[in-house]
């Protein structure tokens, strides 16, 4: 039986709940047939029914009027709601992502990096009638985009995995070599450059928020590259900077919240 952190032995039946909870989450839009998921987790067909039962009637999980396709529940979306009312960082950094989106009129993110990924905490739209696609809860590979490569370049190189990396689009980091070289030159800028790598006609700019060592939190700028000039690109950097420092100067004086690992 595997182990968890501390050395706490797993409980097996807390991990298949999960794990079918972020299978479902991960599909998306795709609902899936009880063979599906008993197939890929391993599980016996019959096991998976009576998890899944019991899940619908809790509502973590949902199925359709014929009773034969299954998703993630509304209840996944209650628990997501209450962690980020929860978390004094992304509430502290509520007001200064609307005064990023007020100056600058483009769609600001936060973003804080789970695993190789890096997860949406709070975004703030565009003015523009043209603008980003984006959505709160949303997971991204942290080497496709402003976020997650803002976060990566404050880590150091031995840590990424060997590649070769899913490509987005034809100009995502591929290998493990190309996407090396961006960082080095992201520590040496200060802030990482997202030149259509996660989305085609989308310019990101990411902020690393170093009230964490090595920082777990970013924020950025996505601009539609037909909005995109080197004078728009220059007051970008510069708001976000300023941004970045506001957030940081605040963040680590929410007194008596807990640090959380």
């Amino acid at each position: 039986m595997s182990e968890t952190e501390g050395g706490v032995r797993e409980v097996k039946s807390a991990a298949r709940t999960v794990e079918l909870l972020e299978l479902l989450a991960a599909r998306g839009d795709r609902p899936a047939r009880l063979q599906e998921l008993a197939d890929e987790l391993g599980v016996p067909r019959s096991s998976m029914y009576a998890l899944l039962q019991t899940l619908i009637g809790r509502g973590w999980v949902r199925t359709d009027v014929t009773g034969s396709l299954y998703g993630i529940g509304i209840h996944a979306l209650l628990t997501g709601t209450s962690y980020l009312d929860s978390d004094p960082r992304v509430r502290i950094a509520r007001p200064y992502l609307d005064e990023a989106s007020d100056a600058l009129g483009e769609t600001i993110h936060l973003g804080r990096l789970d695993g190789r990924d890096v997860a949406y905490l709070a975004t703030r739209e565009s003015h523009e009638y043209l603008r980003t696609i984006s959505r709160v809860g949303r997971r991204l590979p942290a080497h496709v985009g402003a976020l997650g490569k803002a976060l990566l370049a404050e880590r150091a190189d031995a840590e990424l995995p060997e590649g070769p990396y899913e490509a987005m689009t034809p100009h995502t980091h591929t290998s493990r070599e190309s996407l090396r070289a961006d960082l080095a030159e992201i520590r040496a800028r200060g802030y990482s450059v997202d030149r259509e790598e996660g989305v085609l006609g989308i310019v990101g700019f990411g902020f690393a928020l170093r009230y964490d060592t090595p920082a777990q939190d970013a924020i950025s700028c996505s601009v539609p590259v037909a909005r995109m000039t080197p004078e728009h690109e220059e007051r970008i950097v510069a708001t976000m900077r300023a941004i970045r420092l506001k957030i940081e100067s605040t963040a680590p004086g929410a007194a008596g919240s807990a640090h959380w690992r």
